[in-house]
């Protein structure tokens, strides 16, 4: 008769697999309206979105004559705070600037 304790001896092994999946992005976007200035949006984009001068001049002019421009892609959480704070520094300032994210199709 084999006692309890040869039953016990072997070791299982317990494998955990963890899963992340990658983070889901969103394209930030300014859009063009006929009262916020073009210098107030190039400073909106090198304040909040990091831009050098060169940059932010060029999204400025794409979102004044196309209506729309990409000013960044980032993670959900971090796409809803640069919309907040456009939104907020625009208000903050008198402007009607609108800012959206839409998620990126990966």
């Amino acid at each position: 008769m084999s006692n309890g304790k040869e039953k016990y001896s072997q070791q299982l092994e317990e494998k955990t697999e963890i899963r992340t999946e990658k983070p889901s992005y969103y394209n930030v976007f300014l859009l063009n309206d006929d009262y916020t200035t073009m210098e107030f949006v190039v400073d909106i984009l090198k304040n909040t979105f990091h831009k050098n001068l060169t940059e932010a001049t060029q999204i400025m002019l794409h979102v004044h004559k196309q209506g729309i421009g990409l000013a960044g892609v980032y993670p959900r959480e971090i796409a809803e705070t640069k919309v907040e704070s456009v939104h907020r520094i625009a208000r903050e300032n008198g402007f009607p600037l609108k800012c959206i994210m839409e998620k990126k199709n990966d």
